[in-house]
């Protein structure tokens, strides 16, 4: 494994490139030009791979301490040095691509970075290890719009949507790294109520961010919601029926699914909202 693919792995890159692709989304609903994608898109990937990296950086001992030998920088495949000024510059280069979107935009986002910073630095193994992932969830809309033609804040039933779905992102991370965490005294709020309870919660939060998004907007809810919030429920129940038998992965995979589901209505209701008040 060569040292870019080493700091490529090291970046947390399915988490990273999903949200951003989310916030790009949500810019062309605003209505930024080509440009202006771009910038958005930049900035925000920027920004996350400064967390990813910083994450595997701090993490390197407790993951070489249990064996981890997916993650590049506590194998020694990638030198801590590297992974350190990597994490430098793309939080530098977030900052700077910010402000292309214009300076409120840019205090945002800046804000949102401390939060998922301050995440990696300590608050994971904190009972309230859930809210960094609740304010920097929450305010990427908020990041996209104020940047857009007229810099306005978004709904706030879009951004109570984000913040939900963010939560349910931190408690469905967390689940198929319980055991290692527990082992090197990592005690955050899905550590403090059990593999089980957590599972529950994330499923809670991810029928609960369809059910915002489905009832937010202003007028009858569309088709939209009235598909994706009951396709939610089954899809669990599903997940939950599959997964008693040993070794199953069948309730993380429905977590995920409806997650999907949850971004892809939050990219159609909150386009809509964000489109026909710019139009």
């Amino acid at each position: 494994m060569g040292r870019l693919e080493a700091l490529a792995r090291s970046c947390h890159p399915l988490p990273s490139v999903a949200v951003t692709v989310v916030a790009t989304v949500l810019a062309a609903a605003v209505g930024r030009s080509a440009a202006g994608l771009v910038a958005v898109a930049a900035a925000v990937l920027a920004g996350q791979l400064s967390v990813g990296w910083l994450n595997d950086l701090l993490d390197a001992g407790r993951d070489a301490r249990v064996g981890r030998a997916d993650k590049p920088v506590a194998t020694g495949v990638v030198s801590r040095r590297v992974v350190a000024v990597a994490t430098v510059v793309a939080a530098v280069a977030a900052v700077g691509l910010s402000l292309l979107s214009g300076v409120d935009a840019t205090l945002l986002h800046v804000v949102m970075l401390c939060s998922a910073w301050a995440y990696d630095l300590g608050v994971k193994a904190m009972a309230f290890s859930v809210v960094p992932y609740a304010l920097s969830f929450g305010l990427l809309p908020a990041f996209v719009t104020l940047g857009g033609p007229d810099g306005r804040w978004p709904p706030l039933w879009l951004m109570a949507a984000a913040a939900v779905l963010g939560s349910a992102a931190h408690f469905a991370n967390v689940i198929p790294d319980l055991d290692d965490d527990a082992a090197t005294g990592v005690r955050g709020l899905p550590h403090r109520i059990g593999g089980t309870a957590s599972a529950c919660v994330a499923a809670a939060l991810a029928v609960i961010t369809g059910v915002v998004l489905a009832v937010g907007p202003p007028g009858p809810v569309t088709a939209a919601g009235l598909v994706a919030v009951p396709l939610s429920v089954l899809i669990l129940v599903l997940g939950r029926l599959r997964g008693r038998r040993p070794g199953s992965r069948a309730n993380f995979t429905a977590l995920l699914a409806v997650a999907v589901l949850d971004v892809a209505l939050l990219i159609i209701t909150g386009g809509v909202e964000l489109g026909g008040a710019v139009s």
